[in-house]
């Protein structure tokens, strides 16, 4: 189920499910801005236990949920809405994520998000420039995760450009130092594999331009932490204490013999990799100093959550700069819209449709249906649903993006009920439910007109749906009445029964 905008709630909490450590953060609202009341962390190393096909290990699986375990302690209780988890890197990769996730979510009892890395980077945006002294000018923004980096050039509160690349601290020091020997030769390769990473983005970074430089990880907090130990620095990262640290831990050796003051010993053993992609981000960017933030991505996921009860929705404006770009006509959008909506209200409780996550996705859905139709009338719900699940969608999870692309999909000739079905039983069959009164609204205005058209009562059963129209309307709109006897075989084929009076 979709992240419900419920109404605000006066504890809210995030937790992070990091390709490195997990998060937890507890807060409370007061008018726009949050109180700290705690904070936990816990290093899992998810990314680690990813193999060559990538499949979590069951042994990674049972780290994450052992402190899943730990932090429901500290949100049981809160109510559906008050509390959101995000996955990153890890679980993005990992072809068996929903077994953790299905897990993770009997565990916690509330939903888990798998999140893109270019919506990390948004929210990561968020919780830094919430947690800094504003600034006139553009900030460059770094986070070094377990298996991805995120950076963000904004100015105040607004975005410029965000990326996302495949590399991690985790990562790469499972990739280049696996069996915890640390080499002149093996360092260059994890440096020089960062230098080929950010090949990609470098350039375009460069000529946005920014004036300050920070970082949001703990990896950047344990190089600033070191330097600041040995006297080249006060709480920065700069280039001088970088090339310190390198030699130091070259000449070291060894990840388990590493000694390194102000550094903690579990965060040593994934320093090589992290400092090695810190090195190259100096060296690409050419960055002399970065300064640290202690707000990221879970302070993101707050100020996100109090955007969308007081009804800042980010995922708002996404879609109607989506519905703008291929030029939906929008007055047939807002008819569907109210009319799906009306139908909603009619069998919200027997269909087990009475969450508010149901009603925003219906209400998604019904804005942005039609967008296929800028690419080709042909088969436009496909180009539509593919549109919506593979598009930079800023405020939107992947699995909101899939279920939103399967409404779009099946708004119009067959429903796949085997992808619907991917979903699991219960999700599938109410989303399918959701893609019924979707299409009941869209039939309901076909001509796409204006006219006042009549109040009908929807009845429904547990796989039935019976509309009721005024005694002889229909008679005398026979295209609507073609209309819904022609829907109500396509609706056999799922196995519901669709019955017009």
């Amino acid at each position: 189920m979709p992240h419900t905008s419920a109404e605000p709630f006066p504890l809210i909490a995030a937790i992070d499910l990091g390709s490195n450590s997990f998060h937890i953060v507890r807060a409370r609202t007061d008018h726009g801005e949050i109180r700290i009341l705690e904070r936990m962390g816990e290093k899992i190393q998810l990314a680690a236990g990813l193999d060559e096909s990538r499949m979590l290990s069951e042994e990674s699986m049972e780290r994450g949920l052992d402190c899943l375990r730990r932090f429901a302690q500290l949100i049981t209780g809160m109510p559906r809405g008050a509390v959101r988890i995000v996955g990153t890197n890890a679980l993005r990769e990992a072809r068996n994520r929903s077994d953790f996730i299905m897990r993770a979510q009997h565990v916690l009892g509330h939903s888990v998000e798998v999140i893109s890395g270019r919506e990390e980077a948004r929210l990561i945006y968020l919780g830094v420039s919430h947690s800094m002294p504003d600034m006139p000018g553009r900030r460059l923004v770094a986070d070094i995760g377990g298996g991805s980096t995120e950076f963000i050039i904004g100015q105040r509160f607004e975005i410029h450009q965000r990326e996302s690349l495949q590399m991690g601290c985790v990562s790469y020091t499972k990739r280049f130092f696996a069996d915890g020997k640390i080499t002149q030769a093996r360092y260059g390769q994890a440096y020089t594999a960062a230098r080929l990473e950010l090949m990609s983005i470098d350039q375009s970074l460069r000529e946005k331009g920014w004036q300050e430089a920070v970082g949001a990880s703990g990896t950047i907090r344990a190089v600033a932490l070191a330097i600041q130990a040995a006297g080249r620095g006060k709480g920065e990262v700069n280039a001088d204490g970088i090339e310190w640290l390198k030699r130091k831990i070259i000449k070291q050796g060894e990840i388990d013999k590493l000694e390194i003051e102000g550094v903690k010993p579990d965060r040593r053993a994934i320093l090589p990799g992290g400092l090695a992609i810190m090195e190259a981000i100096f060296k690409a960017l050419d960055l002399q100093e970065m300064h640290l933030s202690e707000g990221a991505l879970r302070e993101g996921v707050l100020y996100d959550m109090i955007g969308r009860q007081h009804h800042e929705d980010v995922r708002e404006r996404t879609l109607s700069a989506l519905a703008e770009r291929y030029h939906v006509d929008k007055r047939q959008a807002e008819r569907v819209e109210r009319r799906a909506l009306k139908a909603l209200e009619q069998v919200a409780e027997p269909w087990g449709l009475t969450s508010e996550a149901y009603r925003e996705l219906l209400t998604w859905a019904a804005r942005v249906h039609e967008i296929g139709l800028d690419i080709a009338h042909y088969q436009y719900h496909k180009h539509g649903a593919y549109l919506i699940e593979h598009s930079d969608l800023p405020g939107f999870s992947r699995r909101d993006q899939q279920m939103l692309a399967l409404l779009v999909r099946g708004h119009r000739r067959n429903i796949p009920r085997d992808r619907f079905a991917e979903l699991g039983e219960e999700e599938g069959e109410s989303l399918i439910r959701l893609c019924i009164l979707l299409r009941f609204a869209i039939l309901f205005h076909h001509i796409r007109s204006n006219q006042e058209r009549p109040a009908v009562t929807l009845k429904a059963g547990p796989r039935s749906l019976e509309v009721c129209f005024p005694v002889g309307w229909l008679e005398q709109n026979p295209l609507t009445q073609a209309d819904f006897e022609q829907e109500a075989q396509w609706l056999e084929r799922i196995g519901y029964h669709l019955s017009v009076r």
